[in-house]
């Protein structure tokens, strides 16, 4: 596989609840969006397209030297954005694996989008994704912090059995915070975004347990960070106090 074979593909929309407009949301002199992109790009490993129904998030990104995919207004994730998108910027079908990067991670290191990436080194491997180990005691109990559960192939690499809101496992051991952020063979997106929600999907409101309980093979990297989610405003004024503190 080649960067010709590999798209990253950035989903965008305004209508956040929490912080509306935050792709444009301003970070230093950029929008935020603009920053994800910026730092999927130094990945290095493909062509980074941003993919929204936002005629300012075209401006922006455009005006940044980024590709954009204007998609359609009433997708139920980013998932399918990133779908409709793939299949807009590549109806030809030569983009073999696509990485889903959300647009609110502007602080997150290239280096995480790498290692997602190559868990698709592995034929077998559907879809790659990434989990940090918990180390905040009460991140432990807290629903909002997705646990992955696998079973360990190595040091740095779980198979996924589970994703949950719960605590899981019980027991003694480390537990690991999920990382959404998705490497997809093509196949296995075509295949994603055709099934409906499943039983336990819609019950842990966890998109992922649709790709598992279709019998599909998730394998997480495990980093050493979890990067910064931008939800609220004070996780912006965080971010900006972040890349403010690293352009010094």
């Amino acid at each position: 596989m080649s960067a010709q074979d590999t798209v990253i593909l950035i989903p965008a929309r305004m209508a956040s609840t929490r912080l509306p407009g935050k792709p444009l949301a301003d970070l230093g002199g950029r929008p935020m969006i603009v920053e994800v992109a910026r730092r999927s790009a130094a990945a290095g490993i493909g062509r980074v397209v941003v993919a929204t129904d936002d005629d300012g998030v075209r401006v922006a990104v455009d005006r940044a030297g980024f590709d954009v995919a204007m998609t359609r207004a009433d997708h139920a994730s980013g998932s399918d954005r990133i779908f409709e998108a793939l299949e807009l910027i590549d109806p030809e079908g030569r983009v073999a694996r696509i990485v889903n990067v959300q647009g609110d991670l502007p602080t997150i290191d290239p280096a995480l989008i790498r290692a997602a990436l190559d868990l698709l080194d592995d034929p077998a491997v559907d879809i790659g994704t990434l989990a940090a180990e918990i180390t905040e005691p009460a991140e432990r109990t807290n629903p909002n912090v997705v646990k992955a559960v696998g079973s360990p192939l190595s040091p740095a690499r779980l198979r996924a059995l589970y994703f949950t809101r719960a605590t899981a496992p019980h027991g003694e051991g480390p537990l690991f915070h999920h990382i959404g952020l998705y490497a997809y063979r093509r196949r296995a997106l075509e295949r994603f975004v055709a099934l409906p929600p499943s039983p336990l999907e819609s019950r842990e409101k966890l998109e992922q347990l649709r790709a598992l309980e279709a019998g599909m093979r998730i394998d997480i990297a495990i980093v050493d960070t979890v990067p910064l989610g931008v939800d609220t405003p004070d996780d912006l004024e965080k971010a900006r106090r972040m890349l403010a503190a690293e352009s010094l």
